[in-house]
């Protein structure tokens, strides 16, 4: 049984205050299916990773674009669905969480993007998502920066003190890697994809964090050359 979709959205006027998220008319849910968008001709691109996020043109003429991520499952568990969840509740849902802690993150003035919108679909005992944030204009992944060898030391050392910023503020990022980290046309670090992200005490999660973010860095270079990117990172961090 198909049930009514639940949208949480960020009011729109509210970006250079607090976040407001509230339930909005504004969005449909044809709005979070990426074939309401090809459809129209608004799709200017597609990232990388198990979801297929597109870039999105929000209407015609719209000088900023959106991110359009489906929520997807990897690994074993994919063979059974790779886009279905188990139900237990809205402000469970994988969705719901993250878009409320991408908001709070947001208000902090950390550097994430800035949340658009989610929907969660009910369907029976299982649900499925998609989440729409702001896109970060000329930003790409750190893992290109390192695979093409234009991270420089500072904005190594610069990605190091954003983490720590993240960890002073208690989030623990389950999936810390070179691709999770976007840099701006101004060199600026960002951190993205905050699914199952927590907002924790400091403890032994924070050393957890950092040895994943090393351990993404010898896909992407070799091993002299990550665990020369890795100490200035690690010098950033420590400040």
């Amino acid at each position: 049984m198909l049930h009514d979709a639940d949208i949480l959205c960020d009011a729109p006027e509210s970006h250079k205050t607090q976040p407001a998220l509230l339930p909005s008319g504004a969005f449909l849910p044809d709005h979070f299916s990426p074939d309401y968008w090809r459809a129209r001709g608004q799709v200017t691109g597609e990232a990388p990773g198990r979801g297929s996020s597109l870039f999105i043109t929000p209407y015609a003429g719209a000088a900023e674009q959106w991110v359009l991520r489906p929520y997807r499952r990897g690994g074993l568990v994919a063979r059974l669905s790779r886009a279905r969840y188990l139900w237990t509740g809205i402000e469970r849902t994988r969705a719901f969480r993250e878009i409320r802690l991408t908001a709070r993150l947001f208000t902090l003035g950390l550097p994430v993007p800035r949340p658009v919108a989610v929907c969660v679909t009910r369907h029976g005992p299982a649900y499925e998502a998609a989440l729409i944030t702001w896109r970060i204009a000329g930003a790409g992944a750190l893992a290109e920066r390192l695979a093409n060898a234009t991270a420089t030391p500072s904005l190594l050392e610069r990605v190091g003190r954003m983490i720590r910023r993240f960890h002073d503020a208690g989030l623990d990022h389950v999936d810390l890697n070179a691709r999770n980290i976007l840099i701006d046309a101004d060199d600026t670090p960002w951190l993205i994809d905050l699914d199952r992200c927590r907002l924790r005490a400091p403890g032994k999660w924070q050393r957890a964090n950092l040895t994943r973010l090393e351990r993404s860095l010898n896909k992407f270079v070799d091993l002299d050359a990550a665990a020369h990117a890795g100490e200035h990172i690690i010098a950033g961090y420590r400040g």
